[in-house]
């Protein structure tokens, strides 16, 4: 999640996409809005096909790190796993960037995933399993990456970037020890090649999309998250909406699967028996990024939308503190 200050003020008109997208190939009148999270995203035809302008902020994130983004993806598609595609510009350039008064926007755009979401609900266990397997196909293929330019983020980073953020927020003691327990346990777990990686970071179901036509495969969207992590983290992130769930079907899916998962390359059981601390450091992180997000400063004028969605990010982040007094 983006501060809410840039979300305002990226919102408050379509100026910026469209003058983005003016870098790229478009069909005239087909630029929409379609979300605004960590980036703001918008939807466009060319030739009457669907592709997406995503940007942001450079407060927000780095060229390299988009160029570090990229270059995993074009990997990945070069090793045949099924990922949309980064697009270039007129120019030749798969990122552009606009200087504005409120500051310079990097914008890349990606082809549309095949495919159809699927719902946490209705998800069978064959679906279960072919998303345990499309995850492990991926890291796999990361074991085997090396970048040739820039690197992508650590956990290390994000424990600076959770330090930085509690040091503004001094009375967030409890999440500061939180950081610290679990800063302690990182340090202490193997990250050999075949535990830790470069990892997706939001493989769920908003990111993936099933194609029932070719062989039940998936074709995955949003690498922004990427980071160098343990691979049992991109698991608990990927099932987030069952791994906790003391239902028995949700207890049969997870399982699925991880059985999906087994099938293309290892999972220790120590590893399955660690998912409650990778948990608590996802919170913790979560957490962070949204306090991050509420630092967001005077605003003006606030449109129609600010208040439910600043009071829906106060309730997780309410509810997050709390997961931190919970014994390890």
């Amino acid at each position: 999640m983006m501060n809410l200050g840039n979300m305002v003020r990226g919102l408050s008109s379509d100026t910026v996409a469209q003058s983005l997208i003016q870098f790229w190939e478009y069909d005239e009148g087909t630029l929409e809005v379609w979300r605004a999270s960590s980036n703001f995203v918008y939807a466009f035809e060319r030739n009457q096909v669907q592709y997406f302008l995503r940007f942001c902020f450079d407060q927000d994130i780095s060229i390299e790190q988009i160029k570090a983004e990229l270059e995993f993806m074009q990997y990945l598609q070069l090793n045949e796993f099924p990922s949309v595609t980064p697009i270039y510009s007129k120019s030749g350039e798969l990122i552009e960037t606009l200087k504005t008064r409120e500051g310079t926007y990097i914008a890349v755009v990606f082809s549309a995933a095949n495919g159809i979401n699927l719902d946490s609900d209705k998800i069978t266990e064959k679906q279960m399993e072919k998303w345990g397997k499309s995850l492990a196909s991926l890291h796999c293929l990361s074991k085997t990456f090396e970048p040739v330019s820039e690197r992508r983020k650590s956990w290390l980073d994000t424990v600076q970037f959770m330090e930085s953020v509690f040091q503004k927020h001094p009375r967030e003691q409890v999440a500061l020890l939180e950081l610290r327990r679990v800063t302690t346990w990182l340090q202490s777990i193997p990250s050999g090649n075949d535990v830790y990686g470069l990892i997706h970071y939001d493989f769920e179901l908003d990111n993936i999309f099933f194609e029932e036509n070719k062989n039940h495969s998936f074709n995955i969207i949003d690498f922004d998250d990427a980071i160098y992590h343990w691979y049992a983290l991109d698991i608990v992130t990927a099932l987030d909406d069952f791994i906790d769930d003391d239902n028995s079907h949700s207890k049969l899916l997870t399982q699925s699967f991880l059985n999906g998962y087994r099938s293309i390359t290892v999972l220790e059981d120590v590893a399955v028996a660690q998912f409650p601390h990778f948990r608590r450091y996802a919170n913790l992180y979560k957490f962070s990024k949204l306090l991050s997000s509420l630092d967001y400063g005077k605003i003006n004028e606030t449109p129609p939308w600010f208040d439910k969605l600043k009071v829906k990010l106060v309730r997780v982040a309410d509810e997050l503190r709390q997961s931190f007094q919970k014994p390890w």
